[in-house]
């Protein structure tokens, strides 16, 4: 580290479980975002302001002017601009050492499989069903860790699962992809922005101590809000021998 990044991370170093050695690895780490609205707009500008040297944002919507009740990445003069765009002069903004990849894309499995075996981790910020578990498929199949994050209304979910553990759950132990289930979005339900905040900033948390090796993550617990009354309820989730994602991986 040089004097101006000793300066711009003093309060980290300060920190005596992070010290100098995980702000290190912060800086030489590669972060996957997908999703550059609510959840990945707080998580990629703590990510950035917490110095991880390089973060990959891959959404393919633009900003419309619904978007800025929560995503605060973005600003009044982005509507219209692609998200990933918008969200880059922003980090740049807020962290120029920071290398932001911008790209305008729908995280398909192809782009996953291609992109994820160079990850540190990954921020599940994304808003459906299919691309959950696409992202979910790639961490498993590259052993790559995984922080996943949803909010909807005035509910959020969050939780890490670490394939670098053979122990380690997986997505689709918790949420089978053959589950009959009714999709919902913030555009038809709503989303109470503040919710998105915290979801997003817990999924940044849980990427920085996955990354710096401190601390403990949400692998194998999953936490869920109701920030209405403001209360937090935690399951315990366990890897599932005959999930149809990581079972054959770990021989189930």
């Amino acid at each position: 580290m040089n004097d101006d990044q000793l300066l711009r991370y003093s309060r980290h170093i300060l920190v005596d479980e992070i010290g100098i050695e995980a702000q290190q690895r912060f800086l030489d780490a590669r972060a996957i975002i997908v999703g550059a609205g609510g959840l990945g707009a707080p998580a990629a500008m703590y990510l950035a302001a917490a110095g991880v040297g390089r973060l990959t944002l891959v959404d393919a919507d633009t900003v419309d002017l619904t978007n800025l009740q929560r995503q605060i990445v973005h600003a009044t003069r982005s509507v219209g601009q692609a998200k990933v765009e918008s969200a880059r002069q922003t980090l740049n903004a807020l962290n120029p050492d920071v290398r932001i990849d911008a790209i305008n894309a729908c995280a398909d499995a192809g782009w996953l499989d291609a992109n994820v075996p160079g990850a540190s981790v990954v921020l599940d910020c994304s808003d459906n069903f299919a691309t959950r578990h696409a992202i979910n498929a790639a961490c498993v199949a590259h052993g790559v860790p995984l922080v996943s994050g949803a909010a909807l209304r005035f509910d959020g979910q969050i939780s890490t699962f670490d394939f670098r553990s053979p122990a380690s759950p997986c997505y689709a132990c918790v949420f089978p992809p053959d589950q009959a289930f009714e999709e919902v979005a913030c555009s038809t339900m709503g989303v109470f922005s503040p919710t998105v905040g915290i979801i997003g900033a817990m999924q940044a948390a849980e990427a920085l101590r996955v990354i710096g090796g401190f601390g403990e993550t949400l692998a194998g617990r999953l936490m869920m809000l109701d920030s209405l009354r403001m209360e937090w309820n935690t399951m315990k989730i366990a890897r599932q021998p005959d999930c149809p994602v990581c079972g054959a991986r770990h021989g189930g």
